[in-house]
């Protein structure tokens, strides 16, 4: 084994203390002390002043302040800088400031509709449930809400609920499924002050004109989104015999819940209520369809009045015509209106409207063969029962309108006046 002298030993033994002391400096486990000199930074200000002496002497005060208790001492560089609102710095644009004034005057005067509706449990015993969800747009201070006919439709409840969070039971005024429109009131409470939305006009629209969109879509309440109008005109089949016609196509995001809620022109005015969408995935993609809100007002006037819709009808058994029927009785146009039979001394009937003396076994119903055939209706084409409806849509019992139809191959034009559609639907 090899010796060491004590002098070997205590070099290497002061050799290693180096290493290990470099090496920890090295990895930061020790720090360097620095002489007084090298301590806290000198506070800068960022103001400029007339010469040096004031600038010592602002340094001076500043360093004579005491620091809070309730904030750390800023150890690093100062500067005069307060805290400054970024909105301050970036101002609104017009399209912006148009917006956020609209949804501030007019979401409170947006409702979240909701319904209960009523099944039947295993024990065939009724049971409420939750039913469906939308929006709609308060239009008198008594309490009147404008929505969808298809957002109440079947329901056993409806509830109506407010910007600031109160509830209230609503009551079903009457409604236009045509149109599919609805008119709700509730009772508010003594002193309430409530927001309406204006009516507009949907008569002079452009495309490309930009319009808003507040609503309650999935159940996130008074959302607004902004499109344009996209289109105009749009004819909508909502079911077999009813078309809506003139709808207002947007780009405006509308989804599940937007249903009744009012879709607005940079004014704020009220030119449609939002209806549906066209999307294969569920979710808005762009296209969706509003009515005109000159339908609306023609219509909501008479709801609140009577509690319904009263409309122009022409009082005969009339048959859409198809293919088969073409073939066997030989008709000169493939699609119309045949006029099965007319009520005796009815209005059609004393206007010249003929109808059929052959009777033929159709299914389960008689079809009388050899009547006139309506092809229009104050120059709208009544190819189905749907065209038939959408036609005499704004009619009114006792209107004229002018029938175009065909006997044998002759053209024909008559003057008829309309009877009550309730009454002849229902005889």
């Amino acid at each position: 084994m090899k010796l060491y002298s004590r002098g070997q030993v205590f070099f290497f033994s002061f050799l290693s203390a180096i290493i290990v002391v470099l090496l920890a400096l090295g990895f930061g486990f020790l720090k360097p002390l620095l002489p007084d000199s090298f301590g806290e930074p000198e506070q800068v200000s960022l103001q400029t002043s007339n010469n040096d002496e004031s600038g010592k002497n602002a340094h001076q005060k500043k360093e004579s302040q005491p620091v809070s208790a309730y904030e750390p001492e800023n150890k690093g560089i100062h500067t005069d800088y307060s805290a400054i609102n970024t909105a301050d710095l970036i101002p609104y644009s017009e399209s912006e400031r148009e917006n956020i004034l609209i949804y501030e005057q007019l979401n409170s005067a947006v409702v979240n509709i909701t319904t209960e509706t009523m099944a039947i449990n295993w024990f065939l015993e009724p049971v409420p449930q939750e039913g469906t969800s939308g929006s709609g747009s308060i239009i008198d201070t008594k309490g009147y809400v404008l929505t969808n006919n298809h957002v109440i439709e079947n329901a056993y409840k409806v509830f109506i609920n407010l910007a600031d969070g109160s509830q209230f039971e609503g009551a079903v005024v009457g409604t236009d499924p045509e149109n599919d429109i609805a008119v709700l009131k509730f009772d508010p409470l003594r002193g309430m002050e409530l927001r309406t939305i204006p009516y507009g006009d949907s008569a002079n629209l452009k495309v490309g004109q930009k319009v808003l969109a507040i609503g309650n879509p999935f159940a996130l309440e008074r959302t607004l989104t902004v499109g344009i109008v996209s289109g105009l005109g749009r004819p909508i089949q909502t079911s077999r015999q009813r078309i809506i016609r003139d709808m207002i196509q947007t780009d405006a995001s509308i989804n599940p819940g937007n249903s009744g809620g009012p879709l607005l022109d940079t004014q704020g005015r009220m030119i449609g209520i939002n209806t549906m969408i066209y999307s294969p995935s569920g979710g808005s993609v762009g296209i969706g369809f509003a009515v005109p809100v000159n339908t609306a007002k023609r219509v909501v006037t008479e709801i609140m009045q009577y509690g319904k819709v009263r409309r122009g009808w022409i009082d005969a058994t009339l048959v859409q015509i198809f293919p088969s029927l073409v073939r066997y009785a030989k008709l000169p146009v493939n699609t119309g209106l045949l006029v099965s039979r007319t009520r005796r001394n009815g209005l059609a009937e004393r206007a010249g409207l003929r109808q059929g003396a052959e009777p033929v076994q159709y299914g389960r119903s008689v079809i009388y063969l050899g009547g006139d055939i309506i092809t229009a209706i104050n120059g709208v084409k009544t190819n189905t029962l749907a065209d038939l409806y959408s036609a005499l849509e704004a009619c009114k019992p006792a209107d004229r309108v002018k029938v175009d139809i065909m006997r044998g191959t002759t053209p024909l034009s008559l003057e008829i006046v309309l009877a009550d559609r309730e009454d002849v639907l229902n005889q």
